[in-house]
């Protein structure tokens, strides 16, 4: 081929001259981690087919950023290196994090990564008696000398305005509500449970237990050495099979290698781990029970039928307004105390599907209106027209066989 551009090479401003699609609108996707990747997925797969549309990818600087590069590349994005990315100029950035945005050269679109601002800031400036606030909308992370960056912050929820009023509300001229992503996908994906459930090997009968970790102090993760071997022992395994969703910043922050090697004693004996870069949201459509925490997977499954049990909670690190903490008021909490099965049972016995719904009613505001909100945001601050079609939620992909999954040590997965 003419150009001397080899796979994964960014294409810088001088060879633009070499291009056969010209004129296009410039739309910069920062990923800083593999979760922020994955969350803006669903967000530029929205330019598939249009042609007066071109995608760049960089990877900004980010403590947890191991496995993020991968993933884009695995997508068969050529990734700009940051340094290059902050000098040139686009007609438009998208971001799930906070990290860096003010360098970029461009009305930056933010979007939450996760379920309903759950966790409070980390590093907290304000007075002790004020409220701490939810990391995403906060002064301290949509502001930089007093201006606030975003172009458009892109929310869930109407509930979020009232959050980000009182703790930015210079934030609040740019608040858009648009839904959320996950929430319409994993909607649309349910009908389809039967075919997950197939696809990842369970027969008839068979019941899925997943165990759902976030990140951080007050994660479950930290717990799964007494928990995995419970379940290995209590549950007959001709009956129940158990998978491990942990979320990307326990692989990024403690490695590949050792995160697999950490519970490989597990899935050597039947417990399936489930790859960082996999589509945790068939898993979930799939599941009959969801032992979880305070992340947001947890959150997620109130939009599932599985009756959902709390293996930890840190009550200091939670928003006192996000879903999680009204799940934390109703899910029954998993007890060392009693035999699991019966736990389980409990569980199943107890729960009420209406109750779970009103939860998950506050993960999203504008339910399957993600896309279509989005598309408005978007092709405006662009300037363009949207294209002249619906773009409707589309259901996850089949997963992998539970038996199939392997995490190596660079996060090969199969």
């Amino acid at each position: 081929m003419g150009a001397d551009i080899g796979p994964g090479r960014p294409m810088e401003g001088e060879r633009e001259q070499w291009l056969t699609v010209r004129g296009c609108k410039k739309v910069l996707v920062i990923a800083q981690t593999l979760t922020y990747g994955q969350r803006l997925s669903d967000v530029f797969s929205l330019f598939d087919s249009d042609m007066r549309v071109q995608l760049f990818f960089t990877v900004a600087p980010h403590a947890f950023g191991e496995g993020v590069t991968r993933f884009l590349s695995r997508l068969g994005s050529p990734v700009i290196p940051w340094e290059e990315a902050v000098r040139r100029d686009f007609d438009l950035a998208l971001a799930a994090g906070w990290e860096h945005i003010d360098q970029v050269r461009a009305p930056l679109v933010l979007f939450s990564h996760g379920a309903g601002h759950i966790k409070l800031q980390r590093i907290w400036h304000g007075a002790p008696s004020q409220e701490r606030p939810p990391g995403m909308l906060s002064r301290d992370n949509l502001t930089r000398g007093g201006r606030v960056v975003p172009a458009a912050v892109a929310l869930a929820h109407r509930d979020d305005l009232a959050t980000l009023a009182r703790n930015c509300p210079e934030g609040v001229p740019v608040a858009t509500v648009v839904g959320d992503p996950v929430y319409d996908r994993l909607a649309v994906s349910l009908p389809r449970r039967k075919a997950y459930r197939d696809a990842l090997g369970l027969r008839a009968g068979q019941k899925l237990v997943v165990v759902s970790s976030t990140w951080g102090q007050g994660a479950s993760f930290a717990a799964l050495d007494e928990l995995l071997p419970r379940l290995l022992s209590e549950l007959p395994r001709r009956a129940y099979r158990v998978a491990v969703l942990t979320h990307p910043n326990i692989w990024a922050g403690h490695g590949w290698w050792q995160v697999a090697a950490w519970l490989s004693a597990y899935r050597r004996r039947g417990i399936a781990l489930v790859p960082p870069e996999a589509d945790w949201r068939a898993v979930l459509a799939a599941a009959d029970w969801v032992l979880g925490d305070h992340g947001s997977v947890t959150s997620y499954a109130t939009l599932t039928p599985a009756p959902i049990l709390l293996a930890r909670y840190p009550h200091d690190r939670v928003h006192h307004a996000s879903p999680a903490a009204a799940l934390a008021r109703l899910a029954p909490a998993l007890s060392s105390a009693h035999p699991l099965e019966a736990q389980l049972r409990y569980a199943a016995e107890e729960y009420r599907r209406e109750e779970y719904e009103g939860i998950a009613a506050r993960l999203s505001s504008e339910p399957g209106r993600f896309n279509q909100h989005i598309r408005a945001l978007v092709y405006g601050l662009l300037g363009i027209g949207r294209p002249a079609h619906r773009v409707r939620p589309a259901p996850v992909p089949l997963p992998a066989a539970l038996d199939r999954w392997t995490v190596g040590a660079v996060g090969e997965a199969a």
